[in-house]
């Protein structure tokens, strides 16, 4: 029985004994002489108790419907608001109902989604610390791997190819019968020699890159280029100027420039690699150039994760690079970059 229902009942009740008990109270206090006379007088065409108990029903019906559609009204109001609630949605102020319980009820309801929108903003916090620190920890777990890995492939399979790529420069150098195939095979196997050096320094710059770690980008690039130049049979130039950057710029270019070196160390069979970093007309340029095999740009742009690093690197800075290259005629790669001035910085 829903509201209506039950209102329309109670209301018909009520108004059916209120007229019985008021006709009972007016024929004590006024007997009537024959009782009859209640069923004989007709009112409305009706006998006179019949129509009195229609007119008592009638009243009450009325009043059913008007009370019962009024709280059915409200009643539908709040389901509706909670239900809102309850979709996580947000509720408009109500107007008042006129009726107290009912707007304490739309104001407890206020209260209640204020709470529910405080504690939901609470745990997307937590969730969004809970996730940037287990994305820290993967970072460091991989990290660490990743410096595992370098440091047994250094001290193992790099250690060997030198060793073998001495073993075979000291072969070569001594004299022998060796006809001419033989000796064009030991060129072969010392070429492959020096290759998987050269790959396997790449590798492992990729698995533990230098980190700028507090160092200016001049510092950290002559750092790297320094120990390159040591380590493998590179004619390394560099030419770079002092300048004051953000350390997130820094951390760009310098990403960039050991992406460029570790794909002139894997691909380019080049002899010679030249480093240029300087500042002219408000834009920063990187500059790395080879002398290696080259490639067709278009045709390895697709397909490049590389290259399309340094090419997204370039571009979140502002920048844009640009990469010439000719199968034989060496890779040259530019990086230009908008300077941004901060804090007293002008442009004079």
């Amino acid at each position: 029985m829903n509201a209506l229902q039950r209102q329309l009942a109670l209301s018909i009740g009520l108004a059916c004994l209120s007229a019985v008990v008021t006709g009972l109270l007016i024929f004590l206090a006024y007997p009537l002489p024959d009782w009859s006379h209640l069923w004989t007088t007709e009112l409305f065409g009706l006998p006179f108790i019949l129509a009195a108990l229609g007119i008592s029903m009638s009243i009450g019906i009325g009043f059913g419907l008007v009370y019962g559609l009024f709280w059915q009204r409200q009643f539908q109001t709040i389901e509706s608001v909670l239900h809102e609630l309850e979709q996580g949605r947000r509720i408009e102020a109500q107007p008042g109902s006129g009726v107290q319980e009912v707007d304490q009820i739309g104001q407890r309801i206020e209260k209640l989604q204020q709470q529910m929108g405080e504690q939901v903003k609470l745990s997307r916090k937590l969730a969004m610390e809970k996730a940037e620190d287990q994305e820290k920890r993967m970072q460091e777990i991989i990290s660490q791997e990743r410096h595992r890995l370098a440091r047994e492939l250094h001290d193992s399979v790099s250690q060997q190819l030198f060793a073998a790529s001495m073993l075979m420069s000291a072969i070569a150098e001594t004299p022998s019968s060796r006809n001419e195939r033989e000796n064009k095979q030991l060129r072969m196997v010392e070429t492959m020699i020096h290759q998987s050096q050269l790959e396997m320094r790449a590798l492992l710059l990729h698995l533990r890159p230098f980190a700028l770690k507090g160092k200016s980008l001049q510092e950290g690039m002559e750092e790297l280029l320094v120990e390159l130049s040591q380590k493998v049979p590179l004619a390394i130039e560099w030419k770079i100027e002092p300048m004051q950057l953000d350390k997130g710029v820094e951390d760009h270019l310098f990403r960039i420039l050991q992406e460029a070196v570790s794909n002139t160390l894997r691909h380019a069979q080049a002899s010679r690699l030249d480093v240029l970093l300087i500042e002219r007309d408000n834009l920063i340029i990187m500059r790395i150039v080879d002398d290696g095999v080259g490639f067709a740009v278009e045709s390895a742009k697709a397909g490049s994760y590389g290259l399309q690093n340094m090419r997204e690197r370039a571009m979140e800075l502002g920048g844009h690079s640009k990469i010439i290259s000719l199968p034989g005629q060496g890779t040259s790669l530019e990086v230009r970059i908008p300077r941004m001035m901060t804090g007293g910085e002008s442009d004079d």
